[in-house]
């Protein structure tokens, strides 16, 4: 594996880790419900409206990131394998012979195997 993609996944994992922690932090949309009936919502780090467009942001531009850098993998990996057919590496290994399939002499069958 390369040094650029070896890179890439690593940005790519932290990237995921990232993300699903940023989604699993965030309140879903009926916890809007609870603020209507005086759950106080205006105690919260961003203000009165909440962290609601700042994490939506970050969850954007870490979802954008996400496709590019998958992107970015499945590129390489089409010109490492591009590359290893145009300098002779087959791609499928045929074997140019039948295997040979071992024979047990008659005799070795083992006799203590009942007959029925």
């Amino acid at each position: 594996m390369s040094t650029l993609e070896t890179v890439l996944l690593v940005l790519l994992i932290v990237d995921a880790l990232a993300l699903t922690t940023l989604v699993l932090l965030q309140q879903g949309k009926g916890a809007d419900v609870g603020a209507a009936f005086g759950s106080g919502s205006s105690n919260t780090m961003f203000g009165s409206s909440g962290g609601a467009t700042f994490m939506t942001r970050v969850t954007t531009w870490l979802a954008v990131g996400f496709f590019v850098i998958a992107f970015g993998l499945a590129y390489t990996a089409k010109e490492r394998a591009a590359a290893a057919g145009q300098i002779g590496i087959p791609q499928v290994v045929t074997p140019d012979s039948e295997p040979e399939i071992p024979v047990v002499p008659e005799n070795q069958l083992g006799d203590d195997i009942p007959q029925l």
